[in-house]
């Protein structure tokens, strides 16, 4: 599907489909580490910064970075498999300019920024960084690169040295600043990838996808991959509208004004025909999955693509489930549709209401964080999400349906 990764997790993401007592994550020193465990990192100096890290930053199982002070526009994408980062900058830089005010990162430029947080990892613990969900939303291509590694978005256990993130916009100009937060990055020990097994015993003990209406899905009739992930569907029914075009040529996205942007000059509501959309070859695409997710407290997922074998597209910018994803506040539906940000390759692409459209994987936690998705401090703007746009959009206007022609 052109997914930059190609679908494949860290070794100490990935699970090893070994027999194994079921162990549930209070018990475990092997995971993904929650927030608590990250405040502890920032104090021993494994994550460092040149600014204090702010408590905003901790999520209940990622750490949110932040942008620096200059940005490199570059000729092209590069890893340093054999060098540091600066060795290939030199070579590769055409312009640099100053964030601390801000300046707009064009769509067709590729610009190179070092992250103000940098590490110093100990040999057990490994590191995955994912685009935040308003960077996918904004169609903003980034990875995290680090010195002498040949993959993008992974941080070998012992690492030490600065990261950077490559931001390629897609879409729209955007407006960034220092301080901005485009990516996230989670902490691995050991093994924490379910098996298959795990996986389908947490589904008999706990929900994990809902219907429309909010009626739990029974295990049996989940997709289980086979591989520790279950596979959900596109929602392309009703007569609302059921995803977004990008629009060609608009107006700058200021990613430091919430809802001040009219998504009418940015976006193009899609209607589907009898449940059905054409898309458009390198036309970029919001849409929402057909279930309602969560994600215990004490697990996270991670959206992945479907092989290539169901399509030339591209499925998903940012990927990670926190703890907590879809546990809806009382009265609310349960569960939190997944927002599926999808670019087709090649040619045009037919997609039909309730396909199947992408996997999300399942990993353990090392505990359960202080705080869960959506939670107290760390409210978001898509914890209870339908269909949404990223949040720098006003919401869109009700309007009257029309039948698609």
């Amino acid at each position: 599907m052109g997914d930059r990764r190609g679908g494949r997790l860290p070794p100490t993401a990935r699970g090893r489909h070994t027999a194994r007592a079921l162990t549930a994550p209070t018990q475990s020193n092997d995971g993904i580490l929650v927030d608590t465990e990250l405040r502890a990192l920032v104090a021993r100096g494994v994550v460092r910064s040149e600014r204090p890290v702010e408590p905003g930053q901790i999520q209940p199982a990622s750490l949110d970075l932040r942008l620096g002070a200059v940005a490199h526009r570059i000729r092209a994408g590069f890893l340093p498999e054999e060098e540091t980062v600066h060795e290939r900058l030199a070579e590769l830089e055409s312009e640099r300019f100053d964030l601390e005010r801000g300046a707009v990162l064009e769509p067709g430029g590729i610009y190179l920024i070092p992250l103000l947080e940098s590490l110093s990892l100990p040999p057990e613990l490994s590191a995955r960084s994912n685009p935040k969900s308003t960077t996918g939303r904004l169609d903003l291509f980034t990875r995290v690169l680090v010195d002498r590694n040949a993959r993008f978005d992974d941080v070998p256990g012992g690492y030490s040295g600065s990261l950077f993130i490559e931001v390629a916009p897609r879409s729209f100009p955007v407006r960034v600043r220092t301080g901005d937060r485009l990516t996230q990055q989670r902490f691995y020990r050991g093994d924490s990838a379910l098996s298959d097994r795990e996986l389908r015993s947490l589904a008999e003990r706990e929900p994990l996808a809902f219907s429309e209406r909010g009626e739990a899905i029974a295990p049996d009739r989940l997709l289980f991959d086979g591989e520790g992930g279950i596979v959900y569907r596109l929602q392309l029914g009703g007569t609302d509208p059921v995803g977004y075009r990008a629009r060609r040529y608009t107006g700058v996205v200021d990613l430091a004004r919430e809802r001040a942007h009219d998504p009418a000059e940015y976006w193009d509501p899609i209607y589907a025909k009898r449940g059905a959309v054409l898309m458009e070859p390198e036309q970029f695409y919001i849409f929402a999955s057909k279930e309602r997710l969560r994600v215990p407290p004490g697990y996270a997922a991670e959206m992945l693509p479907i092989d290539v074998g169901v399509g030339e597209l591209r499925t998903n910018y940012a990927g990670f489930f926190d703890p907590g994803f879809g546990d809806a506040p009382a009265g609310a539906p349960a569960g939190t549709p997944a927002i599926l940000e999808v670019r087709p390759h090649d040619v045009p692409f037919l997609v039909e209401d309730r396909q199947v459209f992408f996997r999300l994987k399942y990993f353990r936690c090392t505990s359960q964080p202080e705080q869960r998705y959506g939670v107290g401090s760390l409210g978001s703007h898509y914890a209870s999400q339908r269909l949404a746009l990223a949040k720098q959009f006003l919401e869109p206007a009700a309007r009257p349906h029309k039948p698609p022609t």
